[in-house]
């Protein structure tokens, strides 16, 4: 839903034609299913889309259930692919089963507050609903940040007083784990008056940093624009680093080595972080490796030969980096898919980065594998 905010937001607060707009969002999952928990769909009631559940399996009785919900004003919960034989009626061929939560919105009265705030407001650090089990009105909150005094302010009229406490405790909770997901609140003894929240706090895009102001790391920049990572571009020469050539990145002209080491202090560097040394100059390289090799990241490659390599982990040795750093270097950077532009490079270095992130020591075609392609929930 977080990703639909701002759309959902411009339709219902158009000064010249306020759209009501229905969202759908995907709040469980069970078994093989082909997107995660969080993911919405936005239908416009003048026929208008945004975003997709399923890759398109499911989207046409989505779709139809989103128009439901805008003529009724109700707010529900729609399974798909209870078994296998429902999820085949409905198009879900991975074999798994969602629970899509469907929220009607309307454009608020002139002079009142919208459902989902305003673009002043800024972007919320997490969105909490009422999960509507028998229908009723759509019931949400947008939390500013992630502490508890938030929590209760958000919360309060959400819920009854005797579910308050814990429903603070299990959301904060939930932001301090960073995953969207469900929270069961029941008063003691009282399991038939549960309620349940479904909260999606916004996390920070994990960060690719890219040494090098040439022509690979142009195209890597410009390859991972569509992943929706925070993208910067660093490299020393002033020459070569001018942010126009660069779109979607932050380029940063210092030392690569420098700029990891301050990166680090701030913390804009965490353990999702990927850090790809492109400059092929040892004098940049052996510095900036090490330095990144010391660091808590997901993912550390270097271009380069097979010969540059040898050198290079040998001058690494020499500087101090043990065996088990080393380790971590993915050096020649890349999977070995064939290419050689600058473009083709940049598709096997974010195929390689894929495949680190998904702990995958070896990569096959599909067609080789067995077992379901998605990850079971």
């Amino acid at each position: 839903m977080l990703d639909l905010l701002p759309t959902a937001r411009e339709r219902l607060s158009c000064a010249s034609a306020p759209t009501p707009c229905a969202v759908a969002t995907i709040i469980a999952t069970q078994g093989s299913v082909p997107r995660p928990v969080g993911t919405s769909m936005l239908v416009g009631a003048d026929g208008s889309l945004e975003g997709s559940l399923s890759g398109g399996c499911v989207e046409g009785a989505v779709l139809e259930a989103c128009q439901e919900a805008l003529e009724s004003g109700q707010a529900g919960v729609q399974h798909f692919g209870f078994s296998e034989e429902d999820a085949f009626a409905v198009g879900l061929m991975c074999g798994g089963s969602l629970e899509v939560m469907i929220q009607p919105f309307s454009p608020p009265p002139p002079g009142a507050p919208g459902p989902l705030g305003t673009a002043e407001d800024g972007a919320p650090a997490a969105y909490v609903a009422l999960v509507p089990r028998d229908g009723g009105a759509t019931e949400t909150a947008l939390l500013r940040d992630g502490t508890p005094e938030e929590a209760r302010r958000a919360l309060t009229p959400l819920l009854p007083p005797e579910l308050l406490e814990d429903g603070i405790s299990q959301v904060t909770g939930v932001l301090q784990h960073g995953s969207p997901g469900l929270v069961r609140l029941s008063p003691p003894g009282a399991e038939a008056s549960a309620l349940e929240l479904f909260v999606e706090p916004r996390s920070l895009p994990a960060h690719l940093v890219v040494c090098g102001a040439n022509a690979f790391g142009k195209a890597l920049v410009e390859a991972a624009r569509p992943l929706g990572l925070r993208l910067t571009l660093c490299d020393h020469r002033p020459a070569f680093t001018d942010p126009e050539s660069f779109p979607g990145a932050e380029v940063v002209r210092a030392w690569p080595h420098e700029f990891l080491a301050a990166a680090a202090e701030r913390g804009d560097l965490d353990a999702r972080s990927m850090i790809c040394v492109l400059t092929h100059d040892p004098k940049v390289d052996a510095p900036v490796l090490a330095t990144a090799l010391g660091l808590d990241v997901a993912y550390v490659g270097a271009m380069g030969s097979r010969r540059s390599d040898r050198d290079r982990r040998a001058a690494l040795r020499e500087a101090g980096v043990g065996e088990e750093a080393l380790a971590r270097l993915h050096s020649p950077i890349g999977l070995d898919l064939g290419g050689q532009s600058p473009a083709e490079v940049a598709i096997s270095i974010l195929a390689e980065i894929l495949a680190v992130r998904a702990e995958r020591g070896a990569v096959h075609p599909l067609r080789d594998g067995s077992g379901p392609l998605h990850p079971r929930a």
